[in-house]
């Protein structure tokens, strides 16, 4: 069983709605969040976003920038809220009232059930999990006086498929899924919408160059219907229909864009 090594997703839909609208991304420096911030620029977006990565992401701005696009990036840990909050404060100033917010960052440090420790387990709830939420407690006042807005949260596949040595880690991607629920009954008075996106195994430069090896590459292909690697703009083209109006009657709802693997 063989992938198709020549497939790179092709792109044809434009979104209205995004066109000039403030989105905020939370790790928008590399990986998938890269990715979100390049394809909401293109999209003419406003776009924000705050990353604990300093070098990568003034990069990525300069080459947006140089592309005519508007992109403001701002430096935080985003398990230090009051930091976070900060940012937050200087992207609206910078940009405007936030209409979106893809809270996308995360982290999936590996540990045995042995190597835990009660200081492990809360530093990937709050770099996992706590961040959504207040980040989405940040904005929710700009986009109700905006008339409503859109809130994507990203979660993963992985606490479905129950992957080894993650345990912290899918427990609070599992949270996000009661988190965008709860957020949904109570935003949607403000016409926002919440809802979450679960990635499969995404081909990040990260995943390449620590886990995927031809042995783990054929066990994916096993597993997905699609015979082909996913990949970053994948995710962000999914991302981009959540937060666009063409969304508009969804919420509360949590998608799997993994290949088919669940």
């Amino acid at each position: 069983m063989t992938s198709d090594s020549s497939y790179q997703p092709r792109y044809g839909a434009a979104y209205p709605s995004l066109v000039d609208s403030v989105v905020l991304i939370t790790g928008g420096g590399s990986g998938i969040g890269e990715e979100i911030v390049r394809q909401f620029a293109r999209q003419g977006s406003k776009v924000g976003f705050i990353d604990i990565v300093e070098e990568p992401s003034r990069k990525l701005v300069e080459e947006l920038t140089a592309e005519g696009h508007t992109v403001h990036f701002e430096n935080a840990n985003l398990t230090d809220i009051a930091a976070t909050q900060a940012a937050i404060g200087r992207i609206r100033d910078a940009l405007g009232p936030i209409a979106m917010l893809v809270n996308n960052a995360a982290h999936d440090q590996r540990a045995t059930i042995d190597e835990v420790t009660p200081e492990f387990w809360d530093e990937k709830q709050a770099v996992n999990l706590k961040h959504q939420f207040f980040c989405s407690q940040a904005v929710y006042k700009d986009m109700a006086a905006l008339g409503g807005g859109s809130i994507v949260n990203v979660g993963s596949f992985a606490y479905i498929a129950g992957v080894e040595g993650l345990t912290p880690y899918l427990a609070a991607k599992s949270g996000i899924i009661g988190l965008t629920r709860g957020l949904a009954r109570e935003l949607g008075p403000h016409n926002i919408r919440v809802n979450c996106v679960l990635p499969g195994w995404i081909m990040t430069q990260r995943q390449l160059d620590l886990w995927v090896t031809p042995e783990i590459e054929q066990a994916i292909f096993t597993r997905q219907c699609l015979k082909r690697k996913i990949y970053p703009a994948d995710i962000a083209r999914v991302i981009m229909f959540f937060a666009s109006d063409e969304s508009g009657a969804c919420t509360n709802q949590s998608y799997v864009a993994d290949g088919g693997w669940t």
